[in-house]
């Protein structure tokens, strides 16, 4: 039988004090490396093995995130090399002359969003969407607001709480939670994704076609001056023929292969990095492409660096919860915090569905009031792990559970300072957006629940 010590409450009081953390809308990076040092001290009662601890736990995470921080930085630099040859607009082209009402092109804009930021993340997706997608929707009468909406809902809720294609959101709970194979985790996913999504999506629809009738044409948008066309090359047209057909080639053999977790991202990755060096080829020539390629690169892992640096840290410390990693950590006699904690509550008290699957959503909710969505995943899938052994449910889709609510609050669709990107673009409030969100994600959440009780 599991005993708990002084570590064990150690542990637990600093995961309290770093969900108040977030919910006080402030960065848990600081708590998190206090206690990563005083966990590291505890254990071994050594200061210099406690200062040595925080630095071995951002390796630890470093090494497991690394996979997933490459493919994004490298999709990233893709995207950039895509807009300055112009082939993103190609690409593009056939898809805008869909929008030929409001409720097409609110749907239109939605699902492309979704389809690229599955592809390359809804961060740059929304520039590339909105710069060549939004002026054709505000001309089919889709107001700028619920453009907006549509780009938000669509990107940051319904492909990034999924994340089927890069697997980075899957990814990082999967290893929290001590899944081996991030695959087990999406196919758990599936029903809860599916409801969230559908409920949500219509809820905002049905809000839209209510408020359409009280809507007047608003002619100023934030939209950049348009420039002189010029007719793109032969090589334009090949990249932005070879792109999607390349992607779609990738999924295939994932498929008919079996290719997945850290094999399928290779395959992504590889194939971001030599289109951006192709495309580069094509625009810049082979001379000067020397240094374009560099330039894309490097603003590529500048954007994957920011996005992640916060949440090696983060993960470092929970992974302090895993029996696997924290050996890594503290050492080969070291033992998962939080899976002592579920097996001890297993032995100790009476735990049923119902608030287990209400903690986790609650839990994820908070985690994303930092307005980021991937800082909380750690949590969610160490938690998810605590409760699968303290009694029976589905540990994958529990894990997805929280990373569904994690995500849609703080991954951009109800925090203000998380939806600035696509609020700028539509020029529209970011305030005024949240609420236009809030009551189609909640909705969203309550009905997952539902099912949630349901299938785990």
């Amino acid at each position: 039988m599991v005993q708990l010590s002084a570590l064990h409450y150690i542990y637990v009081l600093m995961v309290l004090i770093v969900i108040i953390t977030m919910a006080f809308r402030k960065d848990t990076v600081l708590p998190c490396i206090l206690g990563l040092f005083v966990i590291g001290f505890t254990y071994s009662g050594n200061l210099l093995i406690g200062v040595q601890v925080v630095f071995n736990a951002l390796i630890a995470a470093g090494i497991e995130f690394w996979g997933i921080i490459l493919v994004i930085s490298l999709v990233v630099a893709m995207s950039h090399s895509l807009r300055d040859i112009g082939a993103d607009q190609l690409i593009m082209a056939p898809i805008k002359k869909l929008m030929i009402n409001p409720h097409i092109a609110f749907f239109s804009l939605g699902f492309i969003m979704m389809i690229f930021s599955w592809f390359i993340w809804p961060s740059p997706a929304v520039a590339l969407v909105g710069a060549i997608m939004l002026p054709a929707a505000i001309q089919a009468g889709l107001p700028p607001i619920w453009a907006a909406v549509a780009m938000n809902i669509f990107g940051h809720g319904v492909a990034l709480s999924s994340d089927y294609f890069i697997q980075g959101a899957p990814g990082i709970t999967a290893k929290a939670a001590a899944i081996n194979n991030p695959l087990a985790l999406i196919q758990a996913s599936i029903p809860l994704w599916l409801t969230m999504s559908i409920v949500t999506v219509g809820c905002s629809y049905f809000m839209m076609r209510k408020e359409m009738k009280n809507f007047k044409e608003v002619t100023e948008i934030l939209n950049p001056e348009k420039k002189e066309d010029s007719k793109p090359s032969l090589g334009v047209y090949l990249v932005a023929v070879i792109t999607p057909l390349v992607f779609l080639i990738d999924i295939i053999v994932m498929y008919k292969y079996k290719l997945r977790g850290g094999d399928a991202t290779a395959l992504v990755g590889g194939t971001a990095i030599l289109i951006m060096t192709f495309s580069s080829i094509v625009q810049h020539n082979l001379i000067n492409a020397f240094e374009k390629i560099t330039d894309y690169v490097r603003e590529g892992f500048m954007f994957g660096i920011k996005i992640f640096a916060p949440v090696i840290v983060i993960g470092g410390f929970f992974f302090l919860g895993s029996g696997e990693i924290a050996k890594q950590i503290l050492g080969e006699n070291a033992t998962g915090l939080l899976s002592d904690l579920g097996m001890y509550l297993a032995n100790k008290v009476t735990l049923s569905k119902f608030p287990v699957v209400m903690i986790q959503m609650v839990i994820g909710g908070i985690t994303g009031l930092d307005g980021s969505g991937f800082s909380g995943l750690p949590l969610v899938g160490s938690l998810a792990q605590t409760f699968s052994s303290a009694i029976t449910i589905s540990k994958e889709a529990l894990a997805s559970l929280g990373q569904l609510t994690a995500i849609w609050v703080g991954g951009g669709t109800i925090i203000p300072w998380g939806i600035i990107p696509v609020a700028a673009i539509c020029n529209v409030s970011p305030l005024e957006l949240a609420r236009k969100n809030i009551i189609p994600v909640l909705i969203g959440f309550a009905a997952t629940f539902i099912v949630a009780m349901f299938i785990l």
